[in-house]
């Protein structure tokens, strides 16, 4: 290549525009950094509408106000809405847009409307993909029926409508309470949460969760109006199984004292907390470490949130699941050090103030784990016949057949012997609880199993996609 090219390529480089994948808090309050100290970002998101999940908007049309919607962050969703709607003529904003893989000098996208793939030349990016549900499955968890918690969130928020008529929410995390209380504020027929966690692990916690009086406030809160309306809660149960011929008729579970019962219900929301949707940092060859606090590993980021490929900033629940008040933080917290990594002026102490009060969200987060501790007997319990891989029918009897007989001690090992996470989820859904068998299998601690890593594309695309004549935009 002549100088003169090699220059040239170098200039446009370093104009182009910094790119922000996720419309969620984190995404959004890093958009506003940016536009704020004259950054026109590009805003790359998968939904029609900014919001993220957790403040997830409904359809045009739908009328369900913003109370009924987001509860006591209401006033919270709102802002961000306003805030981004208000942005939006000033960014280069693509909805509907999936970011399905990336490479050191283009981003791959596909507009899902139109399924036209394009690629997005990149000098600097901010990856803002939020987190996905944790679960651990449960015999009879692939009768319709049943979902994730995350899942019921989307039906109810975005599709105006209940999972079932008689709903039953299982698992552990704050998460469990707070789709129950939405659940029922919506009018749909909760009829029990079953939370795998002691009642009595709420009490060990409480003083360290009193350093965020607010936010253990709100939490009280979901329990006591839940307890008001009659909505039976047990803690310290076992999961059994989903029962039902053709669809979910009934959940078995046993109660903090070994009794087995049974709740009828058409619905189960199930789901053990979240964990980060790491696919993105994975493909962008960043470095990632094992989190006790998360039990998986995460990518690897400084104090201002950047990741150890250069030119990378992770944002939000992606980087560990902090919640919503977080990923505001920590969104515009990257925006601040994209800025100043281009030369460009920040107000340091507005730096050093958001990065303490991550530090006190973090170490409310501690106190989540306390409270709502990861059911660590799970694998040891799995029956040998329970489907663990939905899309590929691996059970947990070929994981365990797979790693004594091919001596296969490293995840992506057991994934290429039997096809465990190699269906269209990608391993979203099971990758957490394959770790924990394999784990189990050897007796050595989950974090010596490895991660599945990150394959393009990270969602299926059409067949019959189009590619954009320009290779770059």
């Amino acid at each position: 290549m002549a100088p003169s090219d090699f220059m040239l390529r170098r200039q446009v480089r370093e104009e182009l525009p910094p790119v922000i994948v996720g419309a969620g808090p984190a995404g959004v309050r890093a958009a506003q950094a940016l536009l704020a100290h004259g950054l026109t970002p590009v805003v790359v998101d998968e939904s029609p509408r900014a919001g993220g999940q957790i403040y997830r908007r409904q359809p045009h049309g739908f009328t369900r106000d913003a109370k009924a919607l987001y509860g006591t962050e209401a006033a919270r969703a709102q802002n961000l809405h306003a805030t981004f709607d208000r942005m939006t003529p000033s960014l280069d904003y693509r909805p509907q847009t999936l970011l399905w893989n990336a490479q050191p000098d283009c981003l791959d996208l596909l507009h899902v409307p139109t399924r036209e793939a394009s690629a997005l030349a990149w000098r600097d990016v901010i990856v803002a993909t939020g987190a996905t549900d944790r679960v651990l499955p449960v015999p009879g968890w692939t009768l319709p029926g049943v979902y994730t918690l995350g899942g019921a969130q989307v039906a109810l928020k975005y599709q105006g409508c209940a999972i079932g008529d008689a709903v039953v929410f299982a698992g552990t995390g704050p998460l469990l309470y707070l789709v129950a209380c939405q659940y029922a504020k919506a009018g749909a027929n909760v009829v029990a949460v079953l939370d795998t966690a002691p009642a009595a692990q709420r009490y060990k916690a409480a003083l360290a969760m009193s350093a965020q009086p607010a936010v253990a406030a709100k939490g009280i809160a979901l329990v006591a109006w839940l307890k008001l309306h009659g909505i039976p809660m047990h803690h310290g149960v076992q999961l059994l199984r989903a029962e039902g011929r053709e669809a979910l008729a009934q959940v078995a579970w046993r109660d903090h004292e070994g009794r087995e019962r049974r709740t009828a219900c058409t619905a189960l929301g199930l789901g053990h907390a979240l964990r980060p949707e790491t696919q993105l940092a994975d493909l962008l060859d960043c470095e990632f470490e094992f989190s006790p606090l998360h039990r998986c590993h995460v990518p690897r980021i400084d104090e201002m949130r950047r990741a150890s490929t250069p030119g990378v900033y992770l944002a939000g629940d992606g980087a560990g699941i902090m919640g919503a008040d977080a990923a505001e933080m920590s969104g515009e917290l990257a925006a601040l050090a994209l800025l100043l990594d281009r030369g460009i002026a920040i107000d340091a102490g507005r730096a050093t103030l958001l990065r303490g009060r991550l530090k006190k969200i973090e170490q409310f987060r501690h106190a989540l784990e306390v409270a709502f501790p990861f059911p660590q007997d799970w694998a040891a319990q799995a029956q040998d016949d329970l489907v663990v891989c939905r899309c590929e029918n691996v059970t947990a009897g070929t994981l365990r057949r797979t790693a004594l007989e091919c001596g296969a001690r490293e995840i992506n090992r057991l994934k290429a012997l039997c096809r465990v996470g190699m269906g269209r989820c990608q391993g979203r859904m099971c990758g957490a609880a394959a770790t924990e068998i394999l784990a189990q299998v050897h007796a050595v601690p989950v974090s010596q199993v490895g991660r599945l890593r990150g394959q393009a594309p990270v969602k299926p695309l059409p067949l019959d996609l189009t590619v954009r004549e320009a290779a770059h935009d």
